[in-house]
């Protein structure tokens, strides 16, 4: 299913800290990704600087955007979320599964292991799956997404139904015990060769609808009236968005968890969205007795990086 991206010299720029494999590193050409997902087109148009893009402060002009992009350089077909749902960036997203593509190369003397037989975990799918649907494009891997939300499940499950062939590659399973995170989930002896994650980031509802309105600012927009709650152009449901403790609370579960379930993974690992966040996490890897790896990851100026540990005697 990988297609390779097509784009013109004449409107290459790079973008700054992604990888060098991210199909993403170029200016987006809006003319292919209007061919791609017509329905794009009527978001775009040219911004301050005169150039096509589109309204990000729009959720459904970033969700016609990210439906665009899995059409064009992934062929996934069909896409779509529930209103309200979390919409993900595509090119930050693509980061971290070439960043576990790294870190499994490492154990294989600098070969990217690929095909069905390398197994990934996505903690926290959604309905968007975007790391399975990807991370299969791209390296051709299995995977299982786990969610406790079961309508995000269904969504998720028509794109798959939708995609000859995916449902074989990418299973779906509801975790029915929320304050677990693997336990419930892995069955039988099976072995994941990864697991990643992208944890709920605030600690509170409040707390959620304070980065919003940040986020609203940074876009130069404004409520349209006093008190107004700014829409999130990136969506989130509250288990998305949110759980008690933040960022640092869920990893730390994630770590403690993965302790059971040493032997069923090689490389256990999460999104770290937060520097404060990081000494909380080592301290639990340290409590834990694992070995990791931190690998930072840049988009434009917003900086974040992926934790990796395991339980096997790590390479160098």
């Amino acid at each position: 299913m990988t297609r390779k991206p097509s784009q013109r010299a004449d409107v290459l720029q790079e973008k700054s800290g992604l990888h060098p494999r991210n199909r993403h590193r170029g200016r987006y050409d809006f003319p292919q990704l209007i061919a791609a997902c017509p329905a794009l087109a009527r978001f775009v148009a040219p911004n301050g600087h005169g150039d096509a893009s589109i309204d990000f402060a729009n959720p459904q002009a970033v969700r016609a955007l990210n439906r665009a992009l899995l059409q064009q350089f992934y062929g996934i077909a069909g896409w779509e979320i529930p209103a309200g749902y979390l919409c993900p960036p595509i090119p930050g997203r693509a980061d971290y599964l070439h960043v576990i593509a790294d870190l499994l190369a490492g154990d294989q003397g600098g070969e990217i292991p690929r095909g069905a037989k390398v197994r990934g975990l996505d903690i926290g799918v959604g309905a968007n799956g975007v790391y399975p649907l990807i991370g299969h494009s791209e390296y051709g891997w299995s995977f299982v997404g786990s969610d406790i939300d079961p309508r995000a499940l269904a969504s998720l499950q028509g794109i798959l139904d939708a995609n000859a062939g995916l449902r074989a590659c990418i299973v779906l399973r509801q975790q029915s015990a929320p304050e677990k995170i693997f336990s419930g989930v892995l069955r039988g002896d099976e072995f994941f060769d990864f697991t990643l994650c992208n944890p709920p980031f605030h600690a509170s509802p409040d707390e959620a609808q304070a980065g919003s309105a940040r986020k609203w600012r940074n876009l130069g927009k404004a409520s349209t009236r006093p008190g107004a709650a700014p829409r999130l152009n990136f969506g989130g449901q509250g288990n998305e968005l949110w759980c008690p403790g933040g960022e640092a609370a869920f990893v730390r579960r994630m770590i403690e968890d993965s302790v059971v379930h040493a032997t069923r993974c090689r490389w256990f690992s999460t999104l770290v969205s937060r520097a404060a966040s990081l000494p909380a996490v080592y301290a639990a890897l340290r409590r834990a007795g694992a070995a990791w790896k931190t690998i930072d990851m840049a988009q434009g100026q917003k900086t974040s990086r992926v934790v990796a540990w395991t339980f096997f005697d790590a390479p160098g």
